[in-house]
């Protein structure tokens, strides 16, 4: 296998440009769905390469109670500089189970304290909370899914506003865009290199929110007023996987977004188009990428089974 072992490391570089095009060019619903599924392939593929190289790196050492097959020469020869690549996976792997679970401790943590925010009152869909800090944000759950909105914020709003700020919540909820935030919060922890998916895919699953609730209300300038004086006085939600109105955007181009036609039916553009073109060669060399992560991993981990004495 040689150096095509490491791929899976350095093969998230090659989602930048999809991720770029897809935020730009797809509907948000479709980018959203194809970005998601990209970062947690790749991140998956990444963190077993991880593991293996750290297996085969460090199998020979002295007193280590790995199988002895795992050390074998024929092994070793399939990663190339297996003892550096071993030594130094030793403390990363670690560092990205730790960073992980990090992550989902803030996560849950955070949903907790918002939930534990809510007793007390009536268990309807929306609950409003007294506070002169203006915010709102979805927070799934169970019984149920609920919108949390301060009196703060209500009292910015104007009518049609307020209607395309609860169906802007109801979207997150409806599509579970808290799960598509948090995987990609999980992938960027495992692969740096798959940080810019992560932004992309926050920017996308507030475009899917913001069109949803377009529909909704029946009028795109609503929207647009609402997300505009939702981020003026508003904070951010209290966790990056809770969405939000206000949420990362960047906002002026999702404004703009909202003042611009709404998106066709076509969700892939044609390929006989230099947007087209460009889109569709970036989304097949990513796909290619998650494909040769994902055999090089498979191949590596047949090799040390097949090392493994019975």
């Amino acid at each position: 296998m040689g150096i095509f072992v490491l791929l899976p490391l350095v093969l998230p570089l090659t989602a930048w440009p999809v991720s770029r095009l897809a935020e730009q060019r797809l509907h948000p619903r479709t980018a959203t769905v194809l970005l998601t599924w990209v970062a947690t392939l790749m991140a998956l593929c990444s963190t077993v390469c991880l593991a293996l190289l750290m297996v085969v790196g460090t199998a020979q050492l002295p007193g280590n109670p790995l199988p002895d097959g795992w050390s074998d020469p024929e092994v070793r020869e399939s990663v190339p500089r297996h003892e550096v690549a071993g030594r130094a996976a030793i403390p990363a792997l670690p560092a990205v189970v730790a960073a992980c679970g990090r992550a989902l401790l803030r996560h849950r943590r955070v949903r907790r304290r918002a939930h534990a925010a809510l007793k007390g009152l009536p268990s309807a869909q929306v609950a409003v909370l007294p506070d002169e800090q203006p915010y709102a944000y979805a927070l799934p759950g169970r019984p149920r899914d609920r919108i949390v909105v301060s009196t703060a914020m209500l009292g910015c709003l104007a009518s049609r506003e307020r209607r395309a700020l609860f169906a802007h919540e109801r979207a997150h909820l409806a599509a579970r865009h808290h799960r598509h935030l948090l995987l990609v919060q999980l992938a960027a922890r495992a692969n740096p290199f798959l940080r810019p998916l992560r932004t992309a895919v926050a920017y996308t699953a507030e475009r899917w929110a913001d069109e949803e609730a377009a529909l909704a209300v029946g009028s795109r300038r609503a929207v647009a007023r609402a997300i505009g004086t939702a981020a003026l006085v508003s904070r951010p939600a209290p966790a990056p996987a809770l969405a939000a109105l206000a949420a990362p955007g960047p906002l002026p181009r999702r404004v703009a977004a909202l003042l611009a036609p709404a998106p066709g039916p076509r969700t892939w553009p044609s390929v006989f188009t230099a947007v087209g073109l460009a889109l569709w060669t970036a989304t097949t060399g990513t796909v290619l990428s998650a494909m040769f992560s994902a055999g090089s991993a498979l191949t590596l981990l047949l090799l040390l089974r097949a090392a493994t004495p019975l």
